[in-house]
């Protein structure tokens, strides 16, 4: 987890894609052996890799008030969103994983997609790859 504190976060976005390109590539690989990934360590680690993706470029940014460690992933994604409607593009996938993490609090995983664990790593991705283009273009990632 980062840390969200002004000044804390200078090499914390490149950290920050490197650990959630790494995590969503295991995932990945395992999905592509056929292996059966446990429903509640997939959705929070997912959930977690987009939290500190989001909280990397808010604190690195600097202009914008840093979400509270303990904040929930949905509470972290308003920040960027409120002056920039490119942000509104991974949306849904945040509540998707908000959603899954629901299902799984209350119980009800026979509300889930049939393909959870999938659609959970397929989430992830694009979000992560949105917040590095939307990094890249604005020059505090390298591509």
């Amino acid at each position: 987890m980062l840390t969200l504190e002004r000044h804390s976060g200078i090499g914390q976005r490149a950290l920050a894609f490197a650990e959630a390109d790494a995590c969503v590539g295991r995932l990945e690989e395992r999905l592509g052996q056929d292996e059966s990934l446990p429903l509640a360590g997939t959705v929070e680690q997912t959930i977690n890799l987009i939290r500190d993706l989001i909280a990397a470029r808010v604190v690195e940014e600097g202009n914008k008030q840093i979400p509270a460690s303990t904040a929930d992933l949905l509470e972290v994604f308003k920040v960027p969103v409120t002056d920039e409607p490119s942000s509104h593009a991974i949306r849904d996938n945040c509540r998707a994983l908000a959603y899954y993490r629901n299902c799984i609090n209350m119980q009800r995983q026979d509300a889930l997609p049939p393909v959870w664990e999938k659609m959970a790593v397929r989430t992830a991705r694009p979000v992560c790859l949105h917040i590095r283009t939307h990094c890249i273009r604005e020059g505090r990632l390298d591509a």
